[in-house]
């Protein structure tokens, strides 16, 4: 290489890999980013079908995520928020709990709702003054337990933890016993409290796009698939060698840098089904949760409750499965119908697309929210970067690629 040109590249065009290009370019660097499909976004992508706009798996940005303030312009994205609350599906009603500090339509609806009791509620608004004033670092320095011993040890009833938070955040950590880590738990409700949940008018990968276009000095190699990394140089599907001075990893590096065996990453997968509907049972943008827990089904929502780019010609409901199974796509499908029709009073839907998501969220120990200058070094010239190295979250990816960038720049400096 010459001192002033190295070749850097990145693998994966995902958050991550777009982060650590922005703070490469902002550097005066010009990366190249290798990415094995056909276009950047990873996991944050949406496929337009029939006119309706389907993110790959039911996605939410939480805006008080403080590096997607920092690095997104949210008026650019045109923020489609969500009522903050959810409705439950439980023995055949309907029944709205929220947030009435941040919307006071839900005041009376929360109050009397039979969900929990009149204490849970009160713990609740103590666990959110308590939160709001936990700093970052506090939570992820606190002792770890699962987030059931964490909700049982704040004194939540049974019917509490079973009816609402286990459907909403088995949602969110894509697993049904409540086993995610209790600085997950802190971290996510905090984000909740702070800001809201939205979707930008466009989809999920709306926020891909926008960093993509931030980049102008960055070259992009889609279609190409990398089998291994070595120094100086990586090898790609069908023995093309690219040589490269700094690498970054922004993809699971275990199959590309046998060294990394102790980055090997568990994975939490769900499948995510569209179906369009004459009419929608739910009229405000708020999820909706199936507190049964003989359900296969976590929860649904009416994107069309929210403003679209693009909006088909009817309702577009989609339904979340987290619980393991073995079944094929048509049995999946109609179990999928049977239970909306049963727990939801949705019927007649027309299914459109089946999302199986193998790779939904790393499954991790030993969560983190920071990471230390020079962490995401592997080795002399090889770097990772994911939110598996923090927690499972937008947030994590965006700081882990921030970091990587940044551990190339003090390395080309030395």
């Amino acid at each position: 290489m010459t001192q002033n040109t190295p070749q850097i590249h990145i693998i994966g065009a995902g958050i991550s890999g777009l982060i650590a290009a922005q703070v490469l370019e902002q550097q005066g660097y010009a990366p190249t980013i290798i990415e094995a499909t056909n276009r950047a976004g990873g996991r944050v992508k949406t496929d337009s079908v029939e006119g309706y706009q389907l993110d790959r798996g039911f996605q939410v940005l939480l805006t008080a995520y403080p590096y997607a303030k920092k690095y997104l312009d949210f008026e650019a994205l045109s923020l489609q928020p969500f009522l903050p609350g959810a409705v439950i599906f439980r023995n055949g009603k309907q029944i709205t709990i929220g947030d009435p500090l941040r919307k006071l339509s839900l005041l009376f609806p929360t109050l009397f709702a039979k969900v929990g009791n009149f204490s849970d509620k009160l713990r609740i608004l103590r666990l959110n003054n308590a939160l709001k004033t936990k700093s970052l670092e506090e939570i992820f320095t606190t002792p770890e337990t699962t987030t059931q011993q964490y909700l049982e040890e704040k004194g939540f009833s049974a019917p509490m933890i079973t009816d609402f938070f286990k459907p909403f955040y088995s949602g969110i950590f894509l697993e049904t016993a409540l086993a995610t880590s209790s600085r997950m738990f802190e971290f996510v409700y905090k984000m909740f409290g702070s800001g809201y949940a939205a979707l930008p008018k466009a989809g999920i990968e709306a926020i891909s796009q926008q960093l993509v276009s931030r980049l102008q000095k960055t070259t992009f190699l889609f279609n190409t698939r990398v089998e291994k990394v070595e120094e100086g140089r990586i090898i790609c599907e069908g023995d093309k060698i690219i040589e490269s001075d700094y690498t970054v990893i922004a993809t699971a590096p275990h199959k590309l840098l046998p060294q990394a065996t102790s980055k090997k990453i568990a994975w939490k997968r769900c499948d995510a089904l569209y179906f369009e509907i004459n009419q929608r049972n739910i009229q405000p943008p708020i999820i909706g949760l199936v507190a049964d827990k003989e359900a296969l089904i976590n929860n649904v929502f009416y994107h069309t409750s929210l403003a679209m780019a693009t909006k088909g010609g009817k309702e577009l409901l989609s339904v979340t499965v987290v619980k393991p199974h073995t079944l094929p796509l048509t049995d999946l499908i109609k179990k999928v119908e049977e239970e909306l029709a049963h727990y939801c009073n949705i019927k007649g839907g027309r299914f459109i697309k089946h999302y199986a998501i193998e790779q939904a969220l790393p499954q991790l120990e030993g969560l983190q929210n920071a990471l230390q200058p020079g962490a995401t070094q592997q080795t002399e010239t090889i770097f990772l970067a994911g939110d598996y190295l923090l927690n499972a979250s937008l947030n994590a990816a965006m700081v882990a690629g921030e970091q990587a960038a940044l551990d190339i720049v003090a390395t080309l400096k030395k």
